[in-house]
């Protein structure tokens, strides 16, 4: 909501845990880790060492766990430069288009998008939302069926688009802002622009994409009705006074095997405040950053559910994971307890043993990432009539000094969590799950944002944007303004297990600026969104704070980006760079990676080094992509395709 800082660096990690960099600091001699791979080309910058030394080790030392070969490099094109124009650029042989910015309508005959910011909020009720984010590209069956799972049959020109949007920008939005009195239809215009769109697509003769009307487009957003299921459904903490509704904040996701659709609630916790004069926050308030007066959103003025005062169990129904079946347009979205409250940013999905297994991390300085197993193979369970996401463990990281990690269960009645420590029962543990973290000494990290692995070897990787914890933060770095990304394989490849091996798989930034930067290829810094492809090959997304962009660390470094990264040779190449003030966000690729569809979020955003659009002013920093002097700019899905119709990145 502001460019002076991001609220998700702030700390609200009150607990003794060790953080990252007192685990990389304790034994920086170690040699042996993933059998004896990985580790021995991370040695020299775990220790701090430039990045000539990093380089140093043989490009092949890591081909054995990352799968590849080296004769056949993974990344084709050639790379983009920084840019900081106002439009995206691709590279050579490339074309990108906009698919569905802001405010189109989900169905044909709705209500159309005004430039001038006056549909009301039961229009944006049936238009894609703002602030694209986290999607999946669910493929209809070519044999005719409306419906896919998966397999041989997809179709790599028709089906349906599952996005996110995760917040809403007062100056963009609506014609005066947030200015003046509050009104509950301002309000409900920002609730409804938040939550999923579920969108048909279909390829064109020409090789373009168009959205189409189909029985399964809608939207789920901050007032459609939801239900809760798992160990905390029961819970009397989310006895609130009114029936469940609603998901907001919505980051990125995860898909199922079985077909859904998981959108992660994020930054909740920014939409509860109070009216009420003195309110001092609760300890679990504060354990999970709610403010103790009014907001910047200002929804509490208007409506109860949002007052912490009025209403003190509402804040209790946000911070889930939220099932949704793009294929069944009644069906009520589900929130999942078992996989514990907390800011998702994302929640990546593989399959283990028969088992369902989800990897999510909680996006804030200074806090933990966390893994579910479900209770036992998901097909099974689903036959019997159970959803794999309510019963099972949910466990939390430990990284620990010798390149080994242990996964921690978050399991009432063992360990720290019992009723002579203050815990009731599982619900309890789910509903106070960075608590739980707390409790049973999880390691502290600096901002765990997107979780995916590599497709050939199932190595998982998780990007750490920055941060600044204190003396100690969670990374090699203090401070840390440029982020890393760690990534992890589970003992003998078991991902049901409670054993990993772990080493930092690049430190981001500048070289320029910072000698630690081990990037073999180009920089970037604040990496974010992160999708392992089906051939391999491992795009990075950027989310570069608009209070540093072009400023200071970040002069040389220009508009965010996504780069694509081979996993053997660890060589990263910018693919493509996006519009003043935007952050690149969410990608996903039809089946045979020949469409490839990425996200532009808050393109226009208040920016320190350029400006700060108004309500009269909306243009102040970007005008992308319409570029028309009398609109505004649109968060949008991109439509990615080479030229020659092959497959992307390659």
């Amino acid at each position: 909501m502001s460019d002076s800082f991001d609220p998700d660096d702030l700390i609200t990690n009150p607990s003794g845990n060790r953080h990252f960099a007192d685990v990389l600091a304790a034994d920086v001699s170690r040699r042996n880790m993933l059998g004896g791979t990985i580790g021995v080309a991370a040695v020299g910058f775990f220790a701090g060492a430039p990045v000539a030394q990093a380089a140093a080790v043989p490009a092949t030392s890591t081909a054995s766990v990352a799968g590849g070969d080296p004769k056949r490099p993974l990344i084709g094109f050639k790379a983009v430069p920084v840019s900081k124009d106002d439009t995206v650029h691709v590279p050579e042989g490339y074309v990108a288009e906009v698919l569905i910015p802001w405010g189109t309508p989900i169905h044909s005959d709705g209500p159309a998008w005004k430039k001038n910011a006056t549909n009301s909020a039961r229009d944006q009720a049936v238009q894609v939302g703002f602030n694209h984010d986290g999607m999946h590209f669910f493929p209809f069956d070519t044999r005719g069926r409306m419906k896919s799972r998966g397999g041989k049959h997809d179709n790599n020109g028709a089906g349906l688009l599952v996005l996110n949007h995760e917040y809403t920008d007062p100056a963009m939005l609506t014609i005066d802002g947030l200015e003046g009195d509050m009104t509950l239809e301002k309000a409900r215009k920002h609730q409804h622009a938040h939550g999923v769109s579920v969108v048909s697509v279909r390829q064109q003769r020409d090789g373009s994409w168009k959205n189409v009307d189909s029985p399964f487009n809608r939207r789920v957003h901050v007032n459609t009705p939801v239900r809760f299921s798992g160990p905390a459904a029961g819970s009397p903490k989310l006895k609130a006074k009114t029936e469940p509704r609603g998901t907001l904040n919505n980051c990125s996701m995860g898909h199922t095997p079985w077909g859904t659709y998981v959108t992660c609630e994020e930054n909740w916790n920014q939409y509860f405040g109070t009216t009420a004069k003195g309110h001092e926050a609760t300890a679990e308030e504060k354990r999970y950053g709610l403010p103790t007066g009014g907001t910047d959103y200002r929804w509490e003025e208007v409506d109860e559910r949002f007052d912490l005062v009025k209403d003190p169990h509402e804040q209790f129904r946000f911070g889930w994971c939220v099932e949704i079946d793009p294929f069944d347009p009644d069906q009520v979205p589900v929130k999942r307890t078992a996989l514990g409250r907390v800011k998702h940013e994302n929640c990546h999905f593989a399959e283990s043993n028969g088992r369902v297994v989800v990897y999510t991390g909680d996006d804030q300085n200074g806090e933990y990432i966390y893994k579910y197993v479900s209770a036992a193979p998901w097909r099974s369970m689903r036959a019997r009539g159970k959803s794999p996401l309510d019963e099972g463990t949910l466990y939390v990281a430990r990284f620990n000094e010798d390149g080994t990690g242990t996964w921690l269960p978050l399991v009432f009645g063992q360990g720290a969590l019992t009723k002579a420590n203050g815990w009731a029962d599982q619900a309890d543990v789910l509903v106070r799950t960075r608590r739980a973290g707390d409790a049973v000494g999880a390691t502290k990290m600096d901002r765990p944002e997107w979780i995916t692995e590599n497709t050939k070897t199932g190595h998982v990787f998780c990007t750490l944007t920055n941060g600044s914890s204190g003396p100690h933060p969670a990374n090699p770095r203090k401070p840390n303004p440029y982020g890393h990304i760690i990534r992890w394989m589970e003992k003998h490849g078991d991902k049901t297990g409670t054993e990993f091996d772990w080493d930092i798989f690049v430190i981001a930034g500048d070289p320029e600026k910072d000698p630690m930067v081990n990037i073999n290829g180009d920089s970037f810094g604040s990496p974010d969104g992160i999708w392992g492809d089906p051939h391999g090959r491992i795009w990075i997304q950027t989310d570069v704070s608009n209070s540093t962009q072009h400023l200071k660390e970040y002069e040389h470094l220009g508009n965010n980006m996504m780069l694509c990264a081979d996993p053997t040779t660890r060589e990263i190449r910018r693919f493509l760079t996006g519009p003043k003030g935007c952050e690149v966000t969410g990608v996903i690729a039809t089946p045979d990676m020949r469409t490839m569809f990425v996200n532009i979020q808050h393109p226009g955003e208040s920016t320190k080094a350029i400006g700060e659009p108004t309500a009269k002013n909306p243009q102040a920093v970007s005008s992308w992509p319409e570029h028309d002097p009398k609109g505004r700019p649109r968060p949008s899905t991109i439509v990615i395709r080479r030229k020659d119709g092959g497959v992307i990145g390659s």
